[in-house]
């Protein structure tokens, strides 16, 4: 590829970080790493007045959760203010640029009149046209106000996009737009070119929605002498409606998916199908496969859709090829939290700890499933579930309390607690009492989980433990005496 790669991920800190933004971090990393290239992070931190150090501290937590380490950065662009103001300046005395001292207020008024007339408003180059450069430069010193404005060349500007191809746009149709405000600071497209070229950004991947700032980007960057850098637009993604992802859909910041439950591992792999393809059917993948496989021509130029239910499945996915001691912290911090355990309770128990987790995994698609799938096996006692108790004991309460009573004195006898004997020995009991096994294990599983799905029914007498399976049947015994006496 010739000249070592390197990209950058720049964030503006005024909020969270999103989906979109942690889908372009990551195209970046992965293009870098599989390159062996350099990962920069740059904090476009210009627009002081929106720009928070809370908001960048979580745009770098987001990164550290995903995985996204950089070589350099985080730099900010604040601090390049001064050689951005350079570069404009330079543009100015080379005639590329010219100062404007039109006022807000008269800017506007002209766009109103521009609307009136339902024309379409560009700036009509009143200070290039009609302020002669001695009256501006006399200006200028005298201490008017004024901004810089480049000037935008005939012609058109094309250049080969890796997503797109050979792109092209009417340099008629672009203004000519401000680099620089009145009070020196430099505005994005010069900012980003001059940041850019500072640091030798060899491949620009970003966003399709930043396509018409690359026409003007390419033009300071011929204007200024510098190479061009490859650029690469993402296609869109999108919601369900096939519009823009927006919070309406659902779109979270990259921290509540964490809260909810998804690893970092699935949200990548996630993000990196999100308008990339291995260029097969490949879903499920590990980040060095990821790595190993990534390449810009995979990008699709469509928009993508983003599918909450894709991600939940792939998070499953990952949780079930995670051993049970990879998973320990990350569902035990959870069970502590919803105050079904402390820790030092789950270290004690860590051998049943691990096969509880074994046994939850497979039915489980977030870390926050765990929960209330793991709260009878840590609680004294369960409140049978409504729903539960309809379907397998308010229709026939009495005989269902003489099964569980059967079901009791084989449990109190039996002499191993494992999963196979007392299968064994349950089985046998529903064909001595003519029934299909069903008819005690239904009742059963709703005695000792309060619910009417659970994990293999022998599995959770083992862990649930024969003391606590004992208390709760005996509670559900009470529960269809009331439920007899009712009806």
């Amino acid at each position: 590829m010739g000249a070592r790669v390197r990209v950058r991920f720049a964030p503006s800190p005024t909020g969270f970080l999103h989906v979109g933004g942690a889908r372009t971090a990551l195209f970046n990393w992965l293009f870098a790493r599989h390159h062996g290239g350099d990962f920069i992070l740059r904090i476009e931190d210009t627009d002081r007045e929106r720009s928070s150090g809370a908001m960048v501290q979580a745009i770098l937590d987001g990164m550290e959760w995903l995985g996204l380490d950089w070589e350099e950065g985080p730099f900010h662009q604040a601090d390049g203010v001064q050689r951005h103001r350079l570069d404009a300046l330079r543009l100015l005395e080379e005639g590329r640029a010219y100062r404007c001292f039109c006022t807000p207020e008269e800017l506007e008024s002209k766009r109103r009149m521009a609307e009136e007339r339902k024309e379409g408003y560009r700036y009509d180059r009143h200070c290039t046209l009609r302020v002669p450069r001695e009256e501006a430069d006399a200006r200028a010193a005298a201490g008017e106000p004024f901004t810089i404005r480049f000037t935008v060349p005939e012609g058109e500007t094309v250049w080969d996009d890796v997503v797109h191809e050979l792109t092209r746009f009417d340099n008629a149709e672009i203004e000519d737009f401000i680099i620089l405000r009145t009070d020196g600071t430099p505005i994005y497209n010069l900012a980003v070119v001059s940041d850019d070229h500072e640091m030798g950004i060899t491949h620009v991947i970003r966003g399709d929605d930043h396509m018409s700032n690359t026409p003007k980007q390419i033009m300071l960057y011929r204007a200024l002498g510098w190479d061009l850098p490859s650029f690469a637009h993402l296609p869109m993604i999108l919601g369900s409606d096939g519009k823009r992802l927006s919070k309406r859909h659902g779109a979270t910041a990259v921290g509540q998916y964490r809260e909810q439950g998804i690893l970092p591992a699935a949200l990548v792999n996630f993000l990196a199908l999100l308008g990339w393809s291995p260029g097969d059917d490949t879903e499920l993948m590990t980040l060095d496969e990821l790595i190993a496989w990534f390449s810009l021509e995979g990008v699709n130029k469509k928009g993508s859709v983003f599918d909450p239910e894709k991600l939940e499945w792939l998070n499953g996915q990952h949780l079930h090829r995670m051993s049970a001691e990879e998973l320990e912290p990350l569902v035990g911090e959870r069970l502590v939290v919803a105050g079904l355990a402390t820790p030092e309770e789950l270290a004690a128990r860590r051998e049943w700890f691990h096969r509880l987790i074994e046994l939850l995994k497979v039915r489980s698609r977030t870390l926050q499933e765990f929960v209330p799938q793991a709260r009878p096996f840590l609680v004294d006692e369960v409140e049978p579930d409504p729903k539960a108790v309809k379907k397998h004991w308010a229709k026939n309460p009495v005989e269902v309390a003489g099964y569980l009573r059967r079901v009791r004195d084989l449990l109190a006898g039996a002499g191993r607690w494992e999963e196979e004997p007392l299968e064994e020995e349950l089985r046998a009991l529903a064909g001595e009492l003519g029934v299909g096994a069903g008819k005690l294990i239904h009742p059963l599983r709703v005695a000792v989980t309060g619910t009417a799905a659970s994990p293999g029914i022998f599995d959770v007498l083992v862990l649930v433990g024969r003391e606590r399976v004992l208390a709760r049947i005996d509670a559900g015994l009470e529960r269809l005496e009331d439920l007899a006496a009712e009806g």
